[in-house]
Formats: structure tokens, C-alpha cells, sequence
């Protein structure tokens, strides 16, 4: 049985014996079709209608508001976008013409251009010496200019706020360059340096021989003792019109130092059981005898094999080193004359008391890599010319060696 079937008659019809409503009309109480309470329904339905119209008001007025906000918001930014767009016409134009003088300029000033400056470095060194006016307007002239890479390093005397075509013309123009470009040989003794920078600058041999008498303040490193010979660093130099012999000679003495920091100079020479000192000395005896570069790993094994043997090293350059001369024509006379002389290898043992040139990164290096396992005693020169130098181990062959030396020799008088 469902719940219908709780409140239903077994014969199929309402309880209460009628099938109809217990007040006997047949119909519902509320027959009239409305509530009795149908004049209370229309005030509310009323007051309903009118707090409508009040929100459709308040819609109405937050509408105009929304608008009213948006067309000021929109006002705003229509402002804004004018103000940025002046703004942003001005930055275009700074990019498009960047600030630059007119003219040649007036005045003078040097400037100098390194090596490797790239268009961008010149620029920003022209405008810190008010040469141009902005690094932007010079390097939009230099990425225009097919010579521009034509620019040597050097010195330049150049004019004061000067437009920056002007300025590149005057870079290109070989006349303006005021320095002087000094090449440095690998080798070169110290005095020959001396007499090469006094052609060159016009400074006195002199000036330089009295910064070599007193090196205080010049960076030297410590091992070197206060000495020049050995650390004025081979290489080319942009020498400016206005140095002095101090300032030249420390930027050779500063170019060493870099160099020996690039090489880890230090660390290195305690490798081969040898001071930086020593290092450097020997470089420069094997930068006295070599041709090629190539051969002095081989000069450096002989240097090592006869320190080792505790054989005189017997080194021409040595001898012409105390003479202060240049020749491959050694006599027995010339190491007789300088036999008390320390440098003397023919009658000293080991390296010379301190270097006899100015040796380059090659010389340095095969020091500290030398040829490994040859029994190398003897080297020589068997043809200068052509830079050509043989080795050998025996004294028999190193006799054989030296007779195609005296053959060249004769090929060529006077050396």
C-alpha cells in the first residue's frame, strides 16, 4: 500500500462518502478565484512597482556616471597619448639626429685611438675630449663611412667641439696623427733601445739613461733588481707627442708585467726549478742565438743540458754583449778581452748574472717548455740567412756543423 492508499476508501472513493469538499459547496473556500487578503496583495504589488522604478533611477544615474567616467577616462588618455607622443617624437628625433656640433671646431687636443677601439670606444674617447658632442652622432658617421676602418692607433691632434664628420676626416687624414709608433724588436738590447727612442721622440739618450739609473716608481717587478735589461717589453708602441722618457719607458715596463701575468710567469718558473729571474735570463740567451722561433725549444734542452753537465754554455752573444757590438764573427781576442767580465760565458758556469736583451713571449715561453729527451750539447748557425741552425750531441758532429758555417761565411765576407 502507498501513501495514497492510507487516506483512500477501499471502494474506490473519498472518506468522507461525497468525493467532495466537507463544506458541501463543492468548491474551495476560495471559490472567488482571489485571496481574501486581495487588497493587501495590490499595495504590495504597488509599492513593488514603485521601489522598481527607484532602482531603474539609480541604474540610470550610475549609466550616465559610468559614462560620464569613461568619457573622462577616455579624455585622460587621448591627453596622455598626446603628451607621450611628443615626448616619444623628441626621443625618435634624439635617436634619428643625435646631438652634434657644427663645424671644424677650434683649438687643439690630442686624442689617442688604442688598438682594437672599436667605433663605438673612439666615439666615447672624442667626446671626453669634447671633440664631439655625442657618442651616438659619431657613431652614426663612423657605420657610414666605408674608410672607417682605415683608423690607425695612435696620437691625433685634433680640434675642440668639432661636427662629427669633421672629425672622422681629420681621423683619416695621415697628417693629423701627432704620436709616434714606436716598434720594440724582440732582442733589442736596452742602450740600442735607448738611441732608437731618441730618433724617434727627439728625447736625449740621456733621459733615458738616467731613468735606467734610477727605476723607482716604474712597476718594475722585484725580481728584476732595479735593472732595465730584460723587462722593457718588445711590441709596438703609440708613443704621445707629449711624453716624457719616464712615462715611455714605464709603458714598456707595464706591458711586461701584463705579459708575465697573462703567462703566470711565477708559477711557471718554480715548475722548471728556475726564479722568474732566471727565466727572464734565459730567455734572452736564447732570443740572442735563435733565427726562428721554432728552434728555440732546442736552444732551451742545450741551455738545460749543459747547466746540467756543468759545461760553460760558451754563447757569442754574451761575449758581444759586454762589447757592446753586433756581428757573427766572434774571434778568440774578443773572449780573451772580456774574460773578466761575468757575462763572459766562455769562462763562467750557468746563466749570465741577468738578462743580455729584451726577450719576447716566444723566448719566454721555451724556457718553460723546452724540447723533452734529446741529449742536445752543440747548436750553430749553419746558415744565417735563411735563419737555419743545426744541433747535435757530439762534439765530432758539432765540428762538421760548424764547417758548413765557415763555408757561408766565406759566401758572404765581412760578417
Amino acid at each position: 500500500m502507498n501513501e495514497l492508499d492510507l487516506f483512500s476508501d477501499p471502494h474506490g472513493h473519498d472518506p468522507h462518502g461525497q468525493g467532495h469538499d466537507p463544506y458541501g459547496q463543492g468548491h474551495d473556500p476560495y471559490a472567488q478565484g482571489h485571496d481574501p487578503y486581495a487588497q493587501g496583495h495590490l499595495a504590495d504589488e504597488r509599492l513593488s512597482r514603485g521601489a522598481q522604478r527607484q532602482t531603474r533611477k539609480k541604474q540610470k544615474r550610475r549609466k550616465q556616471s559610468g559614462r560620464a567616467a569613461v568619457f573622462f577616462a577616455l579624455a585622460f588618455i587621448v591627453a596622455l597619448v598626446g603628451t607621450g607622443g611628443v615626448v616619444g617624437y623628441a626621443w625618435l628625433d634624439k635617436r634619428l639626429h643625435p646631438p652634434d656640433y657644427d663645424g671644424a671646431g677650434a683649438g687643439s687636443v690630442t686624442v689617442q685611438i688604442k688598438e682594437g677601439d672599436s667605433g663605438s670606444a673612439i666615439a666615447a674617447t672624442l667626446q671626453s675630449k669634447n671633440v664631439v658632442k655625442s657618442v651616438r652622432a659619431f657613431v652614426k658617421v663612423y657605420g657610414n663611412e666605408p674608410k672607417a676602418g682605415k683608423i690607425q692607433p695612435g696620437f691625433y691632434q685634433m680640434r675642440l667641439q668639432m661636427s662629427s664628420k669633421a672629425a672622422m676626416a681629420l681621423l683619416l687624414d695621415p697628417k693629423s696623427s701627432s704620436g709616434n709608433q714606436l716598434i720594440v724588436r724582440e732582442g733589442i738590447r736596452t742602450l740600442e733601445l735607448f738611441q732608437e727612442l731618441q730618433k724617434k721622440t727627439g728625447i736625449q739618450a740621456s733621459k733615458f739613461q738616467a731613468v735606467a739609473a734610477n727605476t723607482k716608481g716604474l712597476g718594475l717587478p722585484s725580481y728584476s733588481g732595479g735593472k732595465l735589461e730584460g723587462y722593457l717589453y718588445p711590441g709596438r708602441y703609440d708613443i704621445s707627442p707629449n711624453a716624457t722618457a719616464r712615462q715611455i719607458i714605464k709603458q714598456m715596463v707595464d706591458r711586461y708585467n701584463k705579459t708575465a701575468a697573462d703567462l703566470d710567469l711565477e708559477a711557471k718558473a718554480r715548475r722548471v726549478k728556475l726564479t722568474p729571474a732566471q727565466v727572464i735570463t734565459m730567455a734572452s740567451l736564447i732570443q740572442a742565438e735563435g733565427g726562428k722561433t721554432e728552434d728555440f725549444p732546442k736552444i732551451a734542452r742545450v741551455i738545460y743540458n749543459r747547466i746540467k753537465i756543468r759545461r760553460p754554455l760558451q754563447f757569442d752573444s754574451t761575449v758581444l754583449y759586454v762589447l757592446n757590438k753586433r756581428t757573427l764573427n766572434v774571434r778568440e781576442g774578443d773572449i780573451t778581452r772580456t774574460k773578466s767580465s761575468p757575462y763572459n760565458t766562455y769562462y763562467i758556469q750557468g746563466l749570465t748574472p741577468g738578462p743580455i736583451s729584451n726577450p719576447g713571449r716566444d723566448a719566454i715561453e721555451a724556457v718553460m717548455n723546452p724540447t723533452p729527451g734529446e741529449k742536445w750539447i752543440y747548436f750553430i748557425a749553419t746558415d744565417p740567412t735563411n735563419q737555419v741552425t743545426e744541433f747535435a750531441e757530439t762534439e765530432a758532429q758539432f765540428r762538421r756543423l760548424e764547417a758548413k758555417f765557415r763555408a757561408w761565411q766565406k759566401r758572404n765576407p765581412g760578417n
